[in-house]
């Protein structure tokens, strides 16, 4: 049959329009897609920006306290019998738990709250309800200290324990300010009281422990009056919200995120502390007190990366748009490995200088070289469990979160016991690296998104294996003055290193 010239032609600018409009669709199809990517990318920028940049002001100012700590250990060493130093750092460490407990996770929860709502309203009310928790925790560790000071290995130190609880309630209302004051980026009122909290008692402490009477009691009363000063500046600067006492959803939803991550941060508790008590337990306080000392120079990495968590977390928190928050905490994550890489390297080789002038003699330092490599390892698995675990915070997986963290945390207690007895101290950073293994390996399992997260290439694998077998075959160099020059001088090539990747993260590039 034949067809109509006029519908041959209709059906031709039919075929072409059909046509045109399929390529317009794909070319808008196609922008979309490079839109998206351009605004991930930006995002990412602008986010690493942040993170690196002014995120990491409130990292220099929390890490004050790692310093004076570092500062301070090896002046309470040397004023302190071993014993006497052992038992305050187990009192210390039961202190940090009880924290955990009487902040039962409010500060994240406000933090998320106030990135939700966009204003500080019901965040200033779970502040009171903070407060409130705090003091309950504390007036119930006070009142029931005859029951658990001796099972926890205090026999006899009974005053020091009271001083340590009294310590508590102050410290928890403190970090649940400061939280808050850093998802606000309240940066002059975030270091007065932050510094206040942590140098001001190691000064007061210091000055009590001189002039009063040199033992463990007396200098931890020092924290107590520093935390009560910081406290009130702290709830000046905030501005508790005491009608929050009585919004009841919002407390409970508070309470849901909250309370499992106050349990996974027991747990974490018992990763970064647990093992002190299992070597009193096993080997005695001689070896808490030689195994603090190893602790504070290879944690000091660790220590710092959790200051990093909890300066980032209001960032993460206010980006809401999940492709590009997961994205950024890819990129932060590798270029926090990039920048460990000549930390690791630099701790390891100072670490036979630094432990002769932090410990007497009497401390064998010569013998925590390796102790310390093995806990600066740890700092690998710390940062990609932070990278996992601030997404499964901001996506309120406070559940998983915190059985996760106490899954780790009974992987640890069960290493210690297990390696403690066969390689002494030395076993006790070797569990503390298997446990935050198994908690990132876990944390990585239960992500929503897993498919869509990527590894760390080679680019950045390749230089890190390259610092850690520097820094292995380092250990085996004789700790003599010839050869501890060889390695100031290579701690010092490891500071531009270290500030060329620091810039390159702030940039956003690889």
């Amino acid at each position: 049959m034949t067809v109509p010239p006029q519908t041959r032609r209709e059906a031709r600018e039919a075929r072409e329009a059909s046509a045109a409009a399929s390529a317009a669709s794909s070319s808008a199809s196609s922008d979309a897609a490079l839109g998206a990517v351009d605004t991930g990318s930006v995002a990412v920028r602008k986010g690493a920006n942040a993170l690196f940049g002014r995120g990491l002001l409130y990292v220099v100012v929390w890490s004050m306290q790692l310093v004076v700590s570092s500062l301070i250990s090896p002046v309470l060493a040397h004023l302190m019998p071993p014993a006497e130093f052992g038992v305050l750092a187990s009192a210390i460490a039961l202190y940090q738990a009880l924290v955990v407990l009487a902040v039962a996770g409010i500060d994240q929860a406000s933090v998320l709250q106030r990135a939700e709502d966009g204003d500080d309203r019901r965040a200033r009310g779970l502040l009171a309800v903070g407060m409130v928790t705090a003091s309950i925790v504390t007036v119930v560790a006070l009142t029931t200290i005859p029951v658990w000071a001796d099972a926890a290995g205090f026999i006899g130190n009974h005053p020091l324990l009271l001083v340590a609880v009294l310590w508590t309630g102050p410290a928890a209302i403190v970090q649940i300010s400061l939280a808050l004051l850093v998802a606000q980026d309240r940066i002059k009122v975030f270091a007065v009281t932050s510094l206040l909290s942590s140098i001001g008692g190691s000064i007061i402490g210091l000055g009590l422990l001189t002039l009063v009477h040199a033992d463990a009691t007396t200098y931890a009363w020092g924290g107590v009056v520093a935390q009560g000063v910081a406290m009130v500046i702290g709830i000046a600067a905030t501005r508790p919200r005491l009608a929050g006492l009585f919004d009841g959803a919002t407390n409970a939803r508070a309470f849901k995120l909250g309370i499992p991550i106050a349990l996974g941060n027991l747990s974490y508790f018992v990763l970064n502390a647990g093992d002190r008590v299992v070597v009193q337990r096993l080997l005695g306080p001689e070896e808490v007190a030689r195994y603090q000392i190893a602790y504070v120079v290879g944690s000091a990495v660790i220590l710092l990366l959790s200051f990093t968590n909890q300066a980032w977390a209001p960032h993460f928190a206010a980006l809401r748009d999940a492709v590009a928050r997961r994205q950024l905490a890819m990129h932060s994550r590798d270029e926090l490995y990039r920048m460990l890489a000549p930390v690791l390297l630099a701790v390891t080789l100072v670490s036979p200088v630094a432990l002769p002038i932090l410990a007497p003699a009497s401390y064998r330092v010569e013998e925590l070289t390796v102790v310390v490599f093995v806990v600066a390892i740890t700092a690998f698995p710390v940062v990609a469990s932070g990278a996992t675990g601030r997404l499964l915070l901001v996506e309120r997986r406070g559940v998983a979160v915190g059985v996760i963290a106490a899954i780790a945390g009974a992987v640890n207690i069960g290493a210690n016991l297990a390696l403690v007895p066969l390689f002494g101290i030395a076993g006790a950073a070797i569990a503390t690296v298997v446990a935050y293994v198994v908690l990132a390996a876990m944390q990585l399992f239960v992500l929503p998104d897993r498919r869509e997260w990527r590894g760390p290439g080679l680019r950045i694998v390749l230089p890190v294996l390259a610092a850690l077998t520097v820094a292995a075959a380092s250990l085996f160099v004789p700790q003599d003055v010839f050869w501890n020059w060889f390695r100031i001088i290579g701690v010092l090539g490891c500071l531009p290193w270290f500030l060329r990747r620091l810039r390159a993260a702030r940039g956003g590039a690889s």
